[in-house]
């Protein structure tokens, strides 16, 4: 079973042989070479083998990449729900960071989920990816909108033809890479004192609890994190409907490791659950 204390120990003591704090990669942009970084690469490469998994391991402290199998992880592509944070944010500052309350009617509003979500708010809208929610929040925005939030998070910028519900992710219209969407995360941890932030991490803790993440609790349990998870249009040369997207940052109430998933084919909601049982490995 993965315990905080598992990770937190192994992280405290080891960390000290890796490359110097926030440095990321080494001169030939290799993965930090750490026993920790070594022993999760070692147990992920072992027992998650399918070339359908894609993922970047990263410390949460530092920022310097663990353990990686992702192909052109700096390449930009669509990473579908992921987007959804940075655009509410970018609607946050157009709008003093008041979020409204939104009916989801499922279907009719344009959901993933047919029957709905109900009432739902910024919070609860990121615990159960509501794409309704979210198509309502981003009606008005275009592209120079959300051009103060790529800046400050690092992110890559939004097609110039890319507005509305596709600044949320929503279709191919916000390609962003993949070690970019990973150290934006982080920065979400680094911002958290942001009200908006606040919500949006709070919402990443009730994903994980009850929402579309919640297979990495499930599999962690009774530890817990916080995570978000995506279905975009599939980028990979085997075609497939879509791929699923997971990050979690793990543990919840003091991350310490960051954990970002591709899985082709599946939604992300499956993904979630690969990223549990990867993170109980690396763990246990």
């Amino acid at each position: 079973m993965v315990t905080i204390r598992n990770i937190v120990a192994l992280l405290l003591v080891l960390f000290p042989l890796s490359s110097p704090a926030g440095s990321g990669f080494d001169r030939a942009g290799a993965p930090s070479t750490s026993l920790f970084a070594q022993s999760a690469a070692q147990s992920l490469e072992r027992d998650f083998p399918s070339p359908d998994l894609s993922f970047l391991l990263v410390d949460a402290t530092t920022g310097e990449l663990l353990a990686a199998r992702w192909d052109h992880a700096e390449n930009a592509i669509p990473m579908g729900s992921l987007a959804k944070p940075f655009a509410a944010l970018a609607y946050g500052e157009k709008h003093n960071y008041r979020y409204p309350i939104h009916i989801c009617r499922g279907t009719a509003s344009g959901c993933w989920r047919p029957a709905g979500h109900g009432s739902v708010s910024l919070t609860s809208a990121i615990a159960y990816s509501c794409n309704s929610y979210f198509r309502s929040l981003t009606a008005g925005l275009h592209p120079s909108d959300v051009l103060e939030v790529t800046t400050r998070f690092g992110l890559d910028a939004p097609n110039r033809d890319a507005s509305g519900p596709a600044l949320a992710g929503l279709g191919p219209g916000w390609p962003i890479s993949p070690l970019h969407t990973a150290h934006a995360y982080l920065e979400l941890l680094h911002q958290q004192r942001n009200p908006a932030v606040a919500q949006i991490l709070s919402g990443m803790s009730q994903s994980a609890q009850q929402g579309t993440g919640r297979g990495v609790d499930h599999a962690l349990f009774p530890s817990r994190a916080l995570v978000k998870t995506g279905t975009a249009p599939c980028t990979h040369a085997r075609h497939a409907p879509g791929d699923g997207f997971t990050v979690a940052l793990f543990p919840a109430d003091d991350p310490k490791i960051l954990l970002l998933i591709c899985v082709h084919g599946v939604p992300g909601t499956e993904a979630a659950k690969t990223a549990g049982r990867m993170l109980r490995t690396i763990g246990s």
